[in-house]
């Protein structure tokens, strides 16, 4: 980008050139994405706006932002948000970027939470918070109880800030600790959901996931079901009677968390596929009957 441009218009597409020959796909929609937060617009106003000129400073930083992309820096944390399920919300490396598989997790909570009521809901490893603001946003009728935990004290920051920009604190209580330990002695949920650590520690992930996202979100030791295991093992006490279990996993794991889970006594143990048709997410349900 040696040759200052004089547009909106002309710079993206500079910029996106630039990416994409070093081999980033979608080259040209992150420079827009890049551009348009440097500008304070919608990435569509890049083109209803074709013709607005840019100043040095906004060049400056614009610039600024694609040296970051360069380094692998994930379009994320340069803008400081994220969508999930229609909520924008604000991300850095404290947590991992949400993605489509985890809104597909939430999605699986909210199908059981239908035409239910005074439901009280675990989310274990919140990170940014994004599983219990999209229950809180999208079933205040069926929650009346949200609880999310994590191990990190900086990711509980992340999350406490996004429900305060949401308007959802008062839905969401947030502690600290990790898998069961926030849970105080007797307390009982409806839904425990959860998208753990569940990578293998030996596998390869792009530089974007193993240079920047938090390695303690991402790793769940040597065959990255080690937070899933004490995940399966606790939750039956912890769940009322019809209450649902739902987790995040790796394909190769799926299976092997269906066995374990009916083995401790789980009912209706089964597999949802993600978007791409792999399996993804393991529900289970406690039986109905005395609790």
């Amino acid at each position: 980008m040696s040759d200052a441009p004089r547009t909106a218009l002309e710079l993206a597409r500079q910029a996106g050139g630039v990416l994409c020959e070093r081999g980033f796909e979608q080259g040209r929609l992150e420079a827009e994405q890049l551009l348009a937060s440097v500008l304070g617009v919608r990435r569509l106003d890049l083109y209803l706006q074709h013709d607005r000129p840019i100043s040095p400073a906004e060049l400056d930083r614009f610039r600024e932002n694609v040296r970051r992309r360069l380094r692998r820096e994930p379009v994320q944390y340069i803008l400081g948000e994220a969508q999930f399920r229609g909520l924008l919300l604000s991300v850095d490396r404290r947590v991992l970027i949400p993605r489509p598989e985890t809104e597909q997790l939430a999605g699986a909570v909210l199908d059981y939470a239908k035409a239910r009521a005074g439901l009280a809901a675990l989310d274990v490893g919140t990170g940014s918070g994004a599983i219990a603001l999209s229950l809180a946003a999208e079933a205040p009728a069926a929650f009346d109880t949200i609880v999310a935990t994590d191990v990190s004290a900086a990711a509980l920051e992340v999350a406490r800030a996004n429900a305060g920009r949401l308007g959802l604190a008062a839905r969401v209580e947030f502690r600290a600790g990790p898998s069961y330990l926030p849970v105080r002695e007797g307390e009982r949920f409806d839904v425990i959901v959860s998208n753990p650590p569940y990578v293998a520690e030996a596998e390869a992930l792009p530089p974007e996931v193993r240079d920047w996202e938090p390695a303690g979100a991402l790793f769940g030791g040597p065959g990255g079901t080690a937070v899933l295991d004490v995940l399966a093992d606790g939750a039956l006490p912890r769940l009322r009677p019809g209450g649902l279990l739902a987790l995040e996993v790796s394909p190769p794991q799926a299976e092997r968390m269906t066995v374990r889970l009916a083995a401790i006594g789980f009912a209706g143990c089964r597999v949802r596929r993600d978007l791409a048709g792999r399996d993804r997410i393991v529900l289970a349900t406690r039986e109905e009957g005395p609790g």
